[in-house]
């Protein structure tokens, strides 16, 4: 399913048939989930600012709201939501965490975090009380080919690959090769347990490690300065008011800049003990990604 005017280019070659809904239209999503078997819940409004805030809860609260009653009205066998690694607790120490804390949906920082707990609370109680046959994943940070709009770590690999990044804060993702993400959506659909979460991740990497491999990959010399915490948030908040007259997302964002004081790093045991989900080396996920972004002319626009 797609938007009336969603550019579709990066999806050529794909057997796939297109519906065109909406999320927020009930009505879309009831054309859409007609007749099917399974339901994959993959999208998203994953932007970490907006000028209307509330933007982003329509479409990952109220979205998943109507995708989930929809998928019960016609009856299917299975969903696969995907959710987030932003729904569950970090480690104290900087250790890997895994499935077993789940955040309250005021300790998430920033509207798209904070929606995406509200949204896997709503499945959760609709899988307990209405019966919905579904199983959360929850991917970390994907990275790789078709990354059309693009995302915040996508944009990250642009701009790192054209040498417009100059500093880096001392944060850790977990970053994993979106193919890999997207053989464990098909993993847990065969053999996830209806009401389990299950980590989608990869290899837990230093933020400035990251930029270095980008850097490599494209024949730059990697970013030396290491801007601390403090220093960063000021350049967000003047970047997010220059952005409220503007309307064009910034790059550094106060909620991103939050995010990043903590390392976050995760498991994906479980998944890998019950799904079978193994993933690769995430360089291939960074390799891939600049790869179609220069094939797209990304690295090309100014």
């Amino acid at each position: 399913m797609v938007r009336r005017g969603s550019p579709r280019f990066h999806l050529d070659g794909l057997d796939l048939e297109f519906v065109e809904g909406d999320l927020r239209d009930a009505d879309s999503v009831r054309r859409a989930v007609a007749d099917a078997r399974y339901v994959f819940h993959v999208a998203a409004d994953y932007r970490l600012w907006a000028r209307d805030r509330r933007e982003i809860y329509a479409a990952n609260v109220d979205g998943t709201r109507n995708v989930m009653q929809e998928a019960l009205r016609a009856g299917v066998e299975r969903v696969v939501y995907t959710s987030s690694v932003a729904t569950l607790g970090l480690r104290s120490d900087g250790s890997s965490a895994d499935e077993s804390v789940a955040l309250a949906e005021e300790e998430g920082i920033g509207a798209y975090k904070r929606s995406k707990i509200a949204a896997e609370r709503l499945v959760e109680r609709m899988i307990v009380s209405e019966r919905l046959p579904a199983i959360i994943v929850n991917p970390s940070t994907p990275i790789g080919p078709r990354d059309v709009k693009p995302t915040p770590t996508g944009r990250i690999i642009v701009e790192a690959a054209r040498g417009r990044i100059p500093g880096f804060v001392d944060t850790g993702l977990n970053l994993v090769h979106v193919d890999d993400v997207a053989e464990g959506h098909v993993a847990a659909l065969k053999r996830g347990i209806i009401g389990q979460r299950y980590i989608l991740g990869g290899t837990n990497v230093a933020f400035a490690e990251m930029l270095a491999d980008i850097a490599r990959l494209v024949g730059r010399n990697p970013p030396r300065l290491r801007i601390p915490h403090a220093a960063a948030l000021p350049v967000a908040f003047v970047a997010e008011a220059v952005a409220q007259i503007t309307g064009r997302e910034p790059f550094a964002t106060v909620d991103g800049i939050r995010m990043a004081a903590h390392r976050m790093y995760f498991t994906s045991a479980k998944a890998e003990r019950d799904l079978g989900f193994r993933p690769r080396p995430y360089v291939q996920g960074i390799e891939d990604a600049i790869r179609w972004f220069r094939q797209a002319g990304y690295l090309d626009r100014k």
